[in-house]
């Protein structure tokens, strides 16, 4: 674990065993990478109640803290185009940009363990394939957090604004 990435503050997971956390690690809470977790808990409550923008820079702002070729960056590198692609679906009605982005994130998203830091992974590259046919698979779809699908919280707007 980087100093940089680590966080007091953010909370084990709901529920499970994800990948990247573990009971008996002190630091973090028990998270490898606290910051990450902090970023994905915001990044997917804001993706799920149709902020694909916030949740975008969320996902982004993290993936930073790593170097190419980590699990870390190659996850949150394929968030980042999940959230943008949603972005051109809903909001630009763009589904050739949105697939252009969906491709280039299941590149990313292979290779992630199914359960990384408490997302569902398996779920996300699942529909995200799907919506490369049939861009309505997106519709009514939210991300699986901890065996939830968690909505935003005045906090995930601050956070998301804090980055800007």
């Amino acid at each position: 674990m980087d100093d940089h990435t680590r966080d007091y503050d953010v909370a084990p997971p709901v529920s499970g065993n994800p990948t990247g956390w573990d009971r008996d690690r002190r630091a973090s809470n028990g998270w490898e990478h606290g910051t990450l977790r902090g970023a994905v808990v915001h990044g997917v409550r804001l993706y799920n109640a149709g902020e694909f923008h916030e949740a975008h820079d969320c996902f982004e702002a993290e993936w930073y803290n790593y170097g190419q070729g980590t699990t870390e960056s190659a996850f949150l590198h394929g968030m980042v185009q999940v959230a943008a692609g949603a972005y051109k679906h809903f909001d630009f009605e763009n589904d050739d940009g949105m697939r252009s982005l969906f491709r280039t994130a299941l590149q990313y998203l292979q290779g992630t363990p199914p359960d990384y830091y408490g997302v569902d992974v398996l779920d996300v590259r699942t529909v995200v394939t799907d919506a490369l046919d049939d861009p309505t698979a997106l519709h009514g779809w939210q991300i699986r957090l901890d065996d939830e699908c968690p909505t935003a919280r005045e906090r995930d707007f601050e956070y998301a604004a804090s980055l800007e």
